[in-house]
């Protein structure tokens, strides 16, 4: 039974080191790693994040997978009940060696239905709505902290490394020629703090503009089960059959429905290769199937206006 390790960092200037001394002590024996690159943000679904994806395509029942803290791998109580339904449909184990979570049997599910224990998903639920309170009061006292700064005409973030006083000179003199590694070595500041002061000037700077929209937010929706027998065999386009491959069986009495999650746009999409079942083209209309179809239209079209751009 193989050990996979899974870690991850939410900024390019974090580092895993904390995770690793944790992962260390625990002793795992031969452990397989994925690291998710740099930065990536802990709002992307775990299911859809490229390395935690690659750990599920490589695990075989049996397998434990480990992580130092459970918020290195989900973010909330829906990130963590769709994940503790795939490591419990592919057979794997979850060992948290951090953090309220690692006294828990996150895997203990009831022995004749099958589902998640309720005492567990109440802890899950409690401690993970706890976590979010935590990081949402560190993100208040944070703004509150730069806004005091602010007032006192103090600037957060860091310093410049070219002084306010002398960044005209250092423009002035690299539009009359002066390369970038002389202004260096003149002002006593790196390449790199020159080709800030000077980033709108140089040949290859290309211009954002403020008002580009904002890129999408992947967004779980629940998809019934016959919508989603009708797309598994259906043509679709390489992020519509990832989401759908992606998604997580929730059993319904004698069906089920299929948790997506996807960027609005894919579920759209989704949505649009299914309309035959409502409309029978060139299809026998299934009554229960165009009822189902509509029940994940109503559930698209009742997405935020500002998920919709």
């Amino acid at each position: 039974m193989a050990n996979l390790v899974y870690k991850r960092v939410s900024t390019d200037q974090q580092s895993t080191a904390r995770q690793d001394l944790v992962l260390a002590e625990a002793g795992i024996e031969d452990p397989i790693v994925f690291e998710e690159d740099p930065g990536t943000s802990s709002r992307l679904h775990p299911l859809q994040r490229p390395k935690f994806g690659e750990l599920l395509t490589y695990a075989r029942p049996g397998d434990t997978v480990h992580i130092s803290e459970m918020f290195r791998l989900v973010r909330g109580n829906q990130h963590i009940l769709d994940v503790l339904e795939v490591l419990h449909r592919d057979q794997l184990a979850l060992r948290i060696h951090d953090g309220a979570f690692s006294a828990m049997d996150l895997t203990a599910r009831h022995p004749r239905t099958g589902e998640l224990l309720s005492t567990v998903k109440f802890m899950v639920q409690t401690l993970a709505a706890a976590g979010e309170l935590q990081r949402d009061l560190q993100r208040e006292l944070t703004y509150d902290g730069l806004r005091a700064a602010e007032a006192k005409g103090s600037k957060g973030g860091r310093r410049p490394a070219v002084a306010a006083a002398k960044t005209a000179d250092v423009r002035t003199a690299f539009l009359e020629g002066r390369s970038i590694a002389a202004l260096a070595r003149e002002h006593g500041v790196s390449r790199g703090a020159i080709r800030t002061a000077v980033a709108d000037l140089l040949p290859e700077h290309t211009a954002i503009e403020e008002d580009s929209p904002a890129p999408e937010l992947p967004v779980t929706l629940d998809m019934p089960g016959k919508v989603a027998d009708f797309l598994r065999v259906t043509e679709l386009e390489s992020a519509e059959r990832a989401a759908l491959d992606q998604g997580v069986t929730v059993r319904r009495g004698q069906g089920y429905t299929l948790r997506v999650s996807a960027v609005p746009a894919v579920h759209r999409q989704l949505l649009a290769r299914c309309q035959p079942l409502d409309s029978g083209q060139g299809l026998p209309t299934v009554p229960a199937q165009r009822k189902a179809r509509r029940e994940y239209e109503n559930r698209v079209n009742a997405l935020p206006v500002a998920s919709l751009r």
